[in-house]
């Protein structure tokens, strides 16, 4: 069963960043599925290594789209990506040195981070890029 459902109101209206969206929130169901499948330790390694590139691969679309159209809220919205990005280094960091499992208390982290940050901070950049012409 599904961690996070991809819902309407996820949708920023531009088309590479909402299907981006789409494969982080594929990813942690995919995270979620191993842990409740009791899979965890086999597929953790990997699938935390996928999730912190595509994170670092789809926050640097974001930026570079910020900056080429002149986002005015970029310095803030950087911030929030490179504290996440911390946080899931750290998270990876500590599963290698066998320091933390893959938990219910993680999968929340994760679920509630991908909630508040699309519903909030990126539904904010939509409407400002959809101004300057990308869908």
């Amino acid at each position: 069963m599904a961690l996070v459902t991809w819902k309407e109101d996820y949708v920023v209206n531009v088309r590479e960043i909402d299907e981006q969206h789409k494969k982080l929130i594929a990813m942690i169901n995919e995270l979620h599925d191993a842990m409740m499948a009791q899979k965890a330790k086999e597929v953790l390694g990997p699938l935390l290594s996928k999730l912190v590139n595509y994170c670092a691969s789809h926050f640097a679309t974001e930026e570079r789209l910020f900056k080429t159209h002149g986002y005015p809220e970029y310095d803030d919205h950087k911030a929030k990506h490179d504290k996440m990005t911390a946080k899931v280094l750290a998270l990876q960091n500590d599963w290698k040195a066998g320091k933390v499992n893959l938990t219910l208390d993680v999968m929340k982290f994760l679920k509630d981070w991908l909630d508040k940050h699309i519903l909030g901070t990126d539904k904010k950049y939509g409407p400002f890029l959809n101004s300057k012409g990308v869908n």
